[in-house]
């Protein structure tokens, strides 16, 4: 179980990091949120963390201002966020979510990926009661200068549910996904800064699986995450 621990670790770290290095889906993230809020950073706070998100990987400021001018459609795009429920092999359960100027492509697409290495398209909201939904914020420990547990106390007034400080490198808060804006509020308003703030799908019943089964599920992670038009895959793997 211990490799197997490590190897799913290891392969999660290499394919959110190639995943955050691709400028585009960046782009869409920040057009999305500008789109929902408003294109002022300081009047919209997923957009304010969007965009810190896309400078932590050196996103250029002239892709940053285009990201957030498309969200008023301008340009002739409008992009559509779109969910689908699967099933990959030995039964581990997906939540992917796409971000698209072309829904009939980006359905084919995974539809294609599921049924070549052997996955399965589920009906909308198959899902639901799976995973919870939270606001997610990583931030480096190296720049943190307060107190753990004053830190975490200063912050549940703002949403704060979970902090998690077992990374080396990085301290890790949750909260409920329409806490999002408050927490970010919080954390700014007591000088912390975060690397990366998102809202993500977390299973309430991981399963764990051999490190064979994860070679398996991993094709298949693998392969719709090199789609474009997804933006993040979500699993109930332990």
């Amino acid at each position: 179980m211990g490799r197997a621990f490590e190897y799913r670790r290891a392969s999660k770290e290499k394919r959110w990091d190639k995943m955050s290095k691709l400028f585009p889906k960046l782009g869409k993230m920040i057009t999305i949120a500008a789109k929902e809020g408003g294109g002022d950073p300081e009047m919209n706070a997923k957009l304010r963390s969007a965009i810190a998100t896309a400078k932590a990987q050196n996103m250029p400021k002239d892709n940053i201002d285009a990201a957030i001018k498309r969200a008023s459609g301008k340009d002739g795009v409008v992009i559509s966020e779109i969910n689908y429920e699967a099933k990959a092999p030995h039964g581990a359960l997906l939540f992917i979510e796409c971000a698209t100027d072309n829904p009939t492509r980006t359905v084919a697409n995974i539809k294609s990926y599921l049924n070549k290495l052997g996955g399965q398209l589920l009906q909308n909201g198959s899902l639901e009661f799976m995973f919870s939904r939270k606001a997610v914020f990583e931030i480096p420990k190296a720049t943190v200068s307060v107190n753990l547990e004053e830190l975490e106390l200063a912050l549940i007034d703002f949403g704060l549910e979970e902090m998690d400080s077992s990374s080396e490198d990085f301290l890790y808060l949750y909260a409920n996904y329409t806490d999002f804006g408050m927490l970010s509020e919080g954390l700014e308003s007591i000088n912390v800064s975060y690397s990366k703030a998102n809202l993500q799908r977390i299973a309430n019943n991981p399963v764990e699986y051999t490190q064979e089964q994860l070679m398996e599920i991993e094709r298949l992670l693998d392969r719709i995450e090199d789609d474009d038009d997804v933006q993040a895959v979500y699993t109930n793997i332990a």
